[in-house]
């Protein structure tokens, strides 16, 4: 995949959504920028968490965006492998849980 690529169509078609429906942006980039006005985090400690949330979401637009903030914020390829190393626990964690409550619902289906 060419990522710049993919960057820039979709902040073209974000921008058509904008002109569609501008609340919509508007509240998504107010969600978005939150962070910044607060300021507890640093701006590459939240592009390392957007870009791990990216990948446990699977979404390549924001894949593409993050990891190209990352970048600007000076985040290191070894602090994104880390990043996307918690981000593969929290999901074969998420699949652990949720292991456990297919096993209960089967139990349950099955009156044990």
């Amino acid at each position: 995949m060419d990522w710049n690529a993919n960057r820039d169509h979709l902040l073209a078609n974000v921008g058509k959504l904008q002109q569609l429906s501008p609340d919509t942006v508007k509240g998504y980039l107010t969600s978005s920028g939150a962070g910044r006005k607060t300021a507890h985090l640093d701006e590459k400690m939240r592009q390392l968490i957007a870009l791990a949330v990216a990948v446990t979401t699977r979404c390549d637009g924001c894949i593409s965006i993050h990891g190209n903030e990352a970048v600007k914020a000076g985040a290191t390829r070894e602090q994104v492998a880390e990043a996307l190393g918690v981000a593969v626990a929290m999901n074969a964690g998420a699949a652990l849980v949720y292991s456990t409550r297919a096993l209960e619902a089967f139990d349950d289906a099955t009156g044990t």
